[in-house]
């Protein structure tokens, strides 16, 4: 009785439920005491068990209805008796059968008769001896229904019907084999659904994170904005916190004597001191030209959504021109705020001089020596005067400037391209044009954090 409810909690666990071993436990021997017959009641009883949340309640019954539904065999096979059946024994076509090795096969007996109950029943057991729970990826739908079919016996259906070629019994299992087809791989993509749903977006996730994000179709964005959102709350768990970090070299001796009060002041339990470690303040200028502008774009989303790791975030957007948009995007949802921002002043030409001039003119006074200065471009001011000073100076008021450049390193210096005069003003240069690159460089501006 155990054994499907096994299967259920492996379905469970890729659907996304948190189901740990204890729960699984409790499962069992709930279902123990209300049996099977009761489909309601074995529902609302391993809901109470495995379900947690309102997301997982919904996720539960998506997975139950699917792993406990059986829906009987499409279509009506032809009740024997009909016109057109078997050929009585004896007759040339009976003998042709019989000679191929095909006629009378178990397979071809219950398509004739309509067996619904035995061909499940067949496909059920052909299933579990192709090991059909181990499905992985939607590439190996097929291969799995053709392993059922042979289990099931399709090759000897293939040689009855090729022997009965051209005869109405012959027309009718051909048919039904075609329906049988149909049946396998819609029990494979139910299987495919229930225990490689989890592991197949896992998947497509990891793809997605190592993709540049330059040329993600507009159909992944939506995704890419959940991964996103992901990535920043796992990263805002881990540092929003005010954190200390012991000085293992330094012992607290007020500290140590006191908590050993107990051992007359006997320094069992050591106290080492500890060093603040404050949350970054970050300053954000974004080129939103064309070549980068979808970069940008997932940039301002992620720091965005990391505000609660964050004492401090002004974001800057800048082409030919730099304004501020930190109130855009402040007041409005991200994706409506980005749409406001390209319409003022993405998608055109970048002036990576003329920007910098109206930061240091407006905003230089913001910087101080806990602000980190982020860039985000590609280094490209369509040869105008990449105005280096204002660089320095940027660089000299701050804790340190980080340029996180789209392109590959080879390219960099090449056409109009003034990275190499920037780069020796930067305190780190990195590539970043995937969201993997862009959570390591943001994980590590965090971890440095003093």
């Amino acid at each position: 009785m155990d054994g499907p409810l096994i299967e259920f909690f492996r379905a469970a666990r890729s659907a996304g439920l948190r189901v740990s071993p204890a729960e699984s436990i409790d499962a069992v021997r709930a279902v123990q005491v209300v049996g099977w017959e009761d489909r309601c009641a074995l529902h609302d009883t391993l809901a109470l068990v495995m379900a947690k949340t309102v997301e997982e309640k919904r996720q539960f019954d998506e997975c139950f209805d699917l792993f406990f539904r059986r829906q009987g065999f499409r279509g009506e096979a032809p009740t024997p008796g009909e016109d057109g059946d078997a050929p009585d024994a004896g007759s040339p076509a009976a003998g042709e059968a019989e000679g191929a090795g095909g006629a009378g096969s178990e397979l071809g007996r219950m398509l004739l008769e309509g067996d619904q109950a035995g061909l499940a029943a067949a496909m059920e057991a052909a299933a579990q001896e192709a090991g059909i729970r181990n499905i992985a990826v939607f590439t190996q739908v097929n291969l799995f229904a053709r392993r059922i079919l042979e289990r099931m016996g399709l090759n000897a259906l293939d040689r009855e019907i090729r022997a009965l070629a051209g005869t109405p019994q012959g027309d009718r299992l051909a048919r039904a084999r075609e329906m049988l087809r149909e049946q396998a791989r819609d029990l494979v993509q139910q299987n495919l659904l229930l225990f490689a749903k989890g592991e197949t977006e896992r998947w497509r996730e990891r793809m997605l994170a190592e993709s540049r994000l330059t040329s993600i179709d507009r159909r992944d964005h939506e995704r890419m904005r959940i991964l996103v959102r992901a990535m920043a709350r796992r990263l805002a768990v881990q540092y929003g916190r005010n954190r200390k970090r012991d000085r293992r070299g330094q012992l607290d001796i007020r500290r140590t004597l006191r908590r050993n009060m107990a051992w007359d002041a006997i320094p069992f339990l050591t106290i080492w001191k500890q060093e603040v470690i404050d949350k970054p303040k970050l300053v954000v200028l974004c080129d939103v030209s064309g070549s980068v502008a979808a970069l940008a774009q997932f940039l301002l989303m992620f720091l965005y959504a990391l505000k609660e790791a964050l004492s401090g975030l002004r974001a800057f957007a800048f082409a030919g021109e730099l304004i501020e948009v930190s109130e855009i995007l402040e007041r409005q949802p991200i994706e409506k705020a980005i749409t406001e921002i390209m319409t003022k002043v993405g998608f055109g030409s970048s002036n990576y001089g003329n920007s910098l001039a109206d930061f240091s003119n407006g905003f230089l006074s913001i910087l101080d020596r806990q602000s980190t200065v982020i860039i985000l471009g590609d280094g490209r001011g369509n040869r105008t005067d990449p105005r280096v000073p204002i660089l320095q100076d940027i660089a000299n008021r701050s804790k340190g400037v980080i340029w996180l450049n789209p392109e590959p390193r080879t390219l960099w210096g090449t056409g109009d391209s003034d990275m190499l005069r920037y780069a020796p003003h930067c305190r780190v240069t990195a590539v970043c044009a995937t969201l993997a690159q862009l959570e390591r460089i943001i994980t590590d501006l965090l971890k440095d954090a003093r």
